[in-house]
């Protein structure tokens, strides 16, 4: 007789009643594992390991047990999946198609045990693939259903729920006015409408002591009560809400809410944000004061390979430390499809970046003589004093080393694998005093190839002579998805991982995807030797396979 080694495989979507002594999954597994009883004389045996998915959604395959099941099955020791009903393996199609080929590669097959079908038969997984089709056009259709809900409720000024904005609190399908914290939002309109600056407006806000509202999350941390940084300052200068409207998408509605601010008067405030806009643009930039050196030292001279000019611009992290970058201006336009093959730079790795070059270029012996031979004695005489003065500072340093190596630069131009700069020395001759009329202009260029690495959503450069270091971020994250993994078999749950962590479920779940990893590939990403491309947001992103040899092949293309 054939023994059927098999493997029961529990989930359930939500985290709710796991706490109790016999949940939902333990229901599964009892259901499983009785049927399992009933094949004995077929040769069927229940495998004593536990493969259970609480808290995880259907939608995706990015599971901590059913990866592990996976695992089990391409290395030979699972024979059969047994699942209560087929929704708890997947909802999607595709995800099935995928699950299923690695069943048949495995020579091992599915039964759900409260549908009489299963996976070793042609005509079973025709029924599956069906049942399997309608319920993917059910959650479609569903989750269109309730699209069209949220937007004709707005339409018609209800509040559709969401994060409640600072001087209102929910009462029910509107809101209701907060008075203590109403005083506040007409303190800000009014004073940005008398100073017109929102950096007045956060000067008021800290002497008088305002604070953003506290909230509970849902695992118990308590955020808020700090004081207003500008960009919320500007969220709520610009938030319709406030003038009794509804925002839905791009379209405004009127709310069946009352308002805190005048509607003329909110519209008085979008027209002077608007025209403080446009003077900043106009400018080049925020904050800028007469006289003084823009930021990005490098405005105006960056392109890429298609010629798309890379415009500075920065962000925020939440304690409001600026972040500065080079972004393709087709990734940052207003609408339209966005080409997803532009650039960003992190503005000070790339500004020192091009600095190192131009040193190591100015530095060489051979720039004087290539200067000197294309301009007068005395110009090539001002030009070297110049470059001695410049080294003898601290070479690639200090800022201002870096804005003075930068000065010569006239163009820089990225591309796939290669960087060109393009170097005048009109800076290099030009006298501290009256600029020259440019006869002394001579051009010359670096080339230099290097390596990219994407970090979340910026790009970082690596010359290709630079010596690796480890990515520590990376190897880090490894450790702790072992951790999380170690705490999952101690019979923790995901909620409780992130709150002893303090992060949240869904960063958990990705993490602990990185303990899956192959022993060399880890080994290497301790030595500093992984691909240049793989970090630990490319790991997140994309589906890795749990066959190490697998891994490997996909690692070698990054």
């Amino acid at each position: 007789m054939t023994r059927l080694r098999c493997a029961i495989y529990t989930r359930k979507s939500t985290e709710e009643g796991l706490e109790q002594d016999f949940n939902s999954l333990d229901a599964q597994r009892e259901a499983c594992a009785a049927y399992i009883a009933s094949q004995k004389a077929e040769g069927w045996i229940l495998l004593p390991d536990h493969y259970d998915d609480g808290g995880i959604s259907g939608g995706t395959l990015e599971r901590p047990a059913l990866t592990r099941l996976l695992k089990d099955i391409d290395e030979g020791r699972v024979d059969q999946i047994l699942v209560y009903k087929i929704d708890r393996l997947t909802r999607s199609l595709s995800d099935f198609a995928k699950i299923v080929d690695r069943l048949d590669a495995a020579g091992a097959s599915f039964v759900s045990v409260t549908q009489s079908f299963n996976t070793a038969t042609s005509m079973g997984r025709l029924t599956l693939n069906m049942l399997l089709s309608f319920a993917q056009f059910e959650r479609e259709v569903t989750a269109e259903r309730i699209r069209d809900k949220i937007a004709a409720s707005k339409k018609k000024g209800l509040w559709m729920g969401a994060s409640v904005p600072i001087g209102y609190d929910a009462d029910g399908r509107s809101l209701r006015i907060n008075d203590a914290e109403a005083e506040t939002i007409r303190t800000i309109f009014r004073v940005y409408l008398e100073q017109g600056s929102i950096r007045a407006v956060k000067e008021v806000c800290d002497a008088r002591g305002f604070r953003t509202r506290v909230r509970r999350l849902s695992t118990g941390k308590q955020i808020g009560g700090t004081e207003f940084f500008r960009g919320h300052l500007q969220y709520i200068l610009s938030n319709p809400v406030y003038a009794g409207r509804i925002r839905h998408h791009g379209d405004v509605h009127d709310g069946l809410h009352p308002p805190i601010i005048d509607p003329e008067e909110w519209d008085r405030v979008q027209d002077k944000l608007q025209a403080a806009s446009a003077r900043a643009r106009r400018s080049g930039g925020r904050g800028r004061s007469r006289g003084r050196p823009p930021i990005s030292l490098l405005v105006g001279r960056v392109f890429d390979e298609s010629g798309d000019r890379l415009t500075p611009t920065h962000s925020k992290t939440p304690k409001s430390v600026r972040l500065r970058y080079y972004v393709s201006n087709r990734l940052i336009k207003k609408s339209g499809v966005k080409d997803i093959t532009g650039w960003r730079l992190p503005a000070p790795e790339f500004e020192a970046l091009v600095a190192r070059l131009v040193q190591r270029r100015i530095e060489a012996p051979k720039f004087l003589s290539e200067i000197a031979s294309g301009c007068s004695a005395e110009a090539a005489d001002l030009a070297r004093d110049r470059i001695l003065h410049i080294l003898s500072g601290n070479p690639g340093g200090s800022d201002l080393n870096v804005r003075s190596l930068l000065e010569f630069v006239e163009s820089v131009r990225i591309e796939p694998g290669r960087i060109r700069i393009a170097l005048s020395t009109a800076h290099l001759i030009a006298s501290p005093g009256p600029a020259g009329d440019g006869s002394e202009d001579l051009e010359l260029f670096i080339d230099a190839p290097f390596q990219h690495r994407k970090r979340g959503v910026e790009t970082k450069l690596i010359l290709t002579d630079q010596a690796r270091s480890r990515d520590e971020t990376l190897f880090r994250n490894i450790a702790c998805a072992h951790k999380y993994l170690a705490a999952i078999k101690s019979g923790k749950t995901f909620s409780q991982i992130a709150q002893s962590e303090g992060a949240s479920k869904r960063r958990i779940q990705h993490v602990i995807e990185l303990a899956f990893l192959a022993p060399d590939v880890v080994r290497r990403v301790h030595e500093g030797q992984q691909p240049v491309g793989l970090t630990t947001e490319w790991l997140i992103r994309n589906s890795i396979p749990s066959d190490w040899r697998k891994q490997r092949e996909l690692f070698a293309t990054l």
